[in-house]
């Protein structure tokens, strides 16, 4: 509600994969609840977010089945899971990925997918400075386009770079070069031309006009109300700051929902019956996000 209150678009729902087949408490609040699973639970708040609110969800809960993507799809105007890497070597012993087997490419490569036979918009991308080469971020961004190509479901690629946070066992890895960053923004766009939605996160920078320059047109989601809880450490720009800082690039700073126009304006395609009607009557006739 206060999202509502401030203007908001979107209620992103992002969360760690199937908490309760690790941790007996979150099973154990889930059968209190009376909720088969955490996806069950998420179905019920999306769909709880928007009708008491009428913020369009956007859910993000990990690698997921056909059925809990198409539960998700009939409560939500927008999915994602972030591919993050296609190197399974990162996944080896001494890898950041060791240990999690939800982060295994095949499996985060299948999620995507699926969501692409069943047509819901999809946000993905990749994380740099985890350890990967150069040719491993493009084997990454080539798999995405894959998948793309064939079914056009990927509205948004993320180029996030890698930020060390306290208390975790890549706490002393080093960060990737702004260089890196814009090198990888650069490649994306060459690999996904020029219809694709291409992000990077404003907060985890402060070189805006640089992502600009090498080829970015999204910052993505930006809430006046609530922190970045992936990276709380960074904070968000304010958004007249950072409208004055796009001027500066020489862009247009204007406000989308959570799926982008181009899918808003065929929701025929892309959308369940359900949400259809609170994407239009959140969108004017551009697909963007009504004033």
């Amino acid at each position: 509600r206060a999202g509502a209150a401030a203007g908001c678009q979107e209620a992103l729902f992002t969360l760690g994969d199937k908490p309760e087949l690790r941790y007996k408490q979150a099973r154990q609040e889930l059968d209190d609840m009376g909720y088969a699973s955490t996806i069950d639970y998420l179905a019920a708040m999306c769909e709880l977010v928007r009708t008491e609110t009428g913020l369009l969800p956007h859910a993000n809960p990990g690698v997921m089945s056909r059925e809990e993507l198409a539960l998700l799809r009939r409560c939500c105007a927008s999915q994602g899971i972030m591919l993050e890497s296609a190197a399974e070597r990162l996944c080896e012993r001494g890898g950041p990925h060791f240990g999690s087997p939800d982060k295994h490419p095949a499996a985060r490569l299948e999620t995507l997918r699926l969501a692409g036979e069943l047509a819901i918009p999809f946000t993905t991308g990749i994380l740099i400075g985890i350890g990967e080469t150069r040719e491993e971020r493009v084997e990454a961004l080539q798999a995405l386009q894959v998948l793309h190509r064939q079914y056009g479901h990927l509205q948004e690629i993320i180029i996030q770079n890698f930020r060390a946070k306290a208390d975790t066992l890549m706490a002393a890895s080093l960060e990737p070069a702004d260089d890196e960053l814009k090198w990888t923004i650069a490649v994306a766009r060459i690999i996904f031309g020029a219809e694709m939605n291409i992000q990077a996160p404003p907060n985890l920078t402060a070189r805006y006009a640089d992502l600009i320059a090498a080829g970015i047109n999204d910052w993505g989601g930006i809430s006046p109300v609530t922190p970045d809880h992936v990276n709380p450490e960074a904070p968000w720009p304010q958004i007249e700051s950072l409208r004055a800082s796009t001027a500066v690039a020489g862009k247009n700073l204007v406000e989308r929902m959570t799926l982008y126009p181009a899918y808003a304006l065929d929701p025929a395609r892309w959308l369940d019956a359900a949400m259809a009607s609170a994407v239009l009557a959140a969108s004017d006739a551009s697909g963007l996000a009504r004033a």
